[in-house]
């Protein structure tokens, strides 16, 4: 490729055939631009081409002036064609004089016997051995992308008359290079995003085996992070104290998108109230007094990745209205402060408080209950899952004894086991860390027997009468009516409670005739 053929080709040379240039434009168009598949787009305007002008090869090219690279998108010859992923690395000052020739002259005849310019730079390298190129530059808004190149086997036989036909297809081709490179991009974000979710879906395998009873006990709590995991929606955790539902949001933001981005905790009901906007929302410089700097909160903090706003039931109402306008709007103020800062988080949100009881008492706020409580999932006590008490023994064991110090732990006695088994855990997997903890430092290298376990009280036992669990049709049929009231009564279609809940509308109905949940829109309590 280099510099415009001799002026007088050899008189062998025979005539270009005379051609319509509006039939030309039509058939070249018709055949570059009806197919996505550039490779077989090509090929028929090989076929259609080489009648009218010496033709052995197409090749289509995309420039890349800053890398100095050429990337092979497509090549053609008369028995076929292939998308190619060749990549050419020219020498810089190659490159730019490509650059230049291209903005002066759209169109060009190279040959290989050039003995300076384009020609001689760039033929070794691509292949210009004995042939002629017609190259043309392709255009869009003045900008090259690349070029596609037609190639004769046979020195000095592209004619000026063969550079004004092609310049009659430049837009054609310039059109079909762009949906070319618009059209891989989006297979490859296609790509891209089957890997990411296999590679999700893998990911949360792994984390059901790492949360202890993940494919036991926990395998329910599992399913539904697999199904929520990959979106960026709000998520609530709801159950007693001491079950693992900051293990639960841990699991949910490894397995998602944001797992390189921050995972923030928050307890909201450790912090005091006069705290609190400045610790979650952050401050100006001189917002008050004390405040000598300006100061990030933990919505800025949590930037691109996660927030677990743990015991969410504790947070005041006046912070409740302010962190339902975050829920909304994704944007922030400081205290003390005028500027909103858009905010991308995911929010997750726990609780072992009843809040749908909290909301009739007028304790917690109605709208940011139903913006909450679309994903609720309920993590089961300890004495629901006895199933998982030897795992959990175990694991408790191993990192309590890692965090004391001891190197070689103690076993479980002959008994400890079933002693275990049987307690009913008021505390959850908290508490029993923390016996484990406290059996470990009284053992002193003897067996672990619990021997001293907490018995039960006449008190707890009362308390747990009355605050009975829920049977798995009463959770479904609240599930059930949290979207509805969060839909206002609407089933089906965009925004409706079976797209909320990824249930099809007819079993979402089957499921509200059987549980005597009424259609229409919910008639709210005063």
């Amino acid at each position: 490729m280099d510099e415009p053929a001799a002026p007088h080709p050899p008189k062998t040379e025979a005539p270009v055939p005379s051609i319509q240039e509006d039939d030309f434009f039509h058939q070249v168009t018709t055949r570059i631009c009806g197919d996505l598949d550039i490779a077989m787009a090509l090929w028929r305007c090989q076929l259609y081409l080489e009648r009218l002008l010496p033709l052995d090869e197409i090749f289509l090219d995309i420039w890349d002036m800053e890398r100095c690279e050429i990337r092979r998108v497509a090549h053609s010859t008369r028995d076929g064609a292939e998308l190619s992923s060749l990549r050419l690395s020219i020498p810089a000052d190659a490159m730019a004089l490509l650059d230049r020739e291209s903005r002066a002259q759209t169109v060009r005849i190279y040959h290989s016997e050039a003995q300076e310019g384009l020609a001689r730079k760039l033929g070794p390298l691509v292949g210009l051995e004995n042939a002629s190129d017609l190259c043309m530059a392709l255009k869009i808004e003045d900008r090259p992308l690349g070029g596609v190149i037609l190639r004769t086997r046979r020195p000095r036989r592209y004619l000026p008359e063969h550079v004004r036909l092609l310049a009659l297809v430049h837009e054609p081709f310039a059109i079909a290079m762009a949906n070319a490179q618009t059209h891989r991009e989006a297979l490859a974000v296609r790509d891209r995003l089957a890997e990411e979710n296999l590679f999700l879906s893998q990911e949360i395998k792994a984390l059901a085996s790492d949360v202890v009873g993940g494919e036991g006990g926990l395998s329910h709590v599992m399913e539904m992070v697999q199904q929520i995991a990959a979106l960026s929606n709000t998520v609530l955790l709801l159950g007693e104290t001491g079950v693992g539902k900051e293990v639960i949001a841990g699991a949910i933001h490894r397995a998602s998108p944001r797992r390189d981005a921050p995972f923030i905790k928050v307890n909201c009901g450790a912090i005091p109230e006069s705290l609190i906007d400045s610790e979650l929302f952050g401050h100006e410089k001189g917002a008050f007094t004390g405040a000598l700097n300006q100061r990030r909160g933990h919505f800025e903090r949590a930037q691109g990745g996660t927030l677990l706003l743990d015991e969410i039931g504790e947070l005041p109402p006046a912070v409740q209205a302010r962190l339902l306008r975050v829920l909304q709007s994704k944007e922030i103020e400081r205290v003390g402060g005028s500027r909103t800062i858009p905010v991308d988080i995911r929010i997750i949100a726990a609780t072992h408080r009843d809040l749908e009881t909290m909301v009739r008492e007028d304790r917690f706020r109605e709208d940011l209950w139903f913006r909450l409580n679309v994903f609720p999932i309920i993590i089961p006590p300890l004495r629901h899952r006895r199933m998982d008490i030897p795992l959990l023994a175990e694991h408790a064991r191993k990192k309590k004894a890692k965090e004391l110090g001891i190197a070689a732990p103690p076993e479980l006695g002959a008994d400890a086991l079933e002693r275990l088994r049987q307690y009913d855990w008021p505390g959850n997997v908290r508490e029993l860390e923390n016996l484990m903890e406290r059996e470990l430092i009284r053992a002193q290298g003897a067996p672990l027997r619990f021997a001293d376990l907490p018995a039960r009280s006449a008190a707890r036992e009362e308390a747990r009468e009355q605050q009975a669990p829920v049977t798995l049709a009463e959770a479904e049929a609240r599930q059930i009516e949290a979207a509805l009231n969060y839909c206002d009564g609407k089933v089906q279609g965009e925004g409706g409670a079976a797209e909320v809940l990824w249930l099809n509308p007819s079993t979402l109905r089957n499921r509200m005739n059987r549980l005597g949940i009424p259609y229409g829109r919910p008639v709210r309590q005063p």
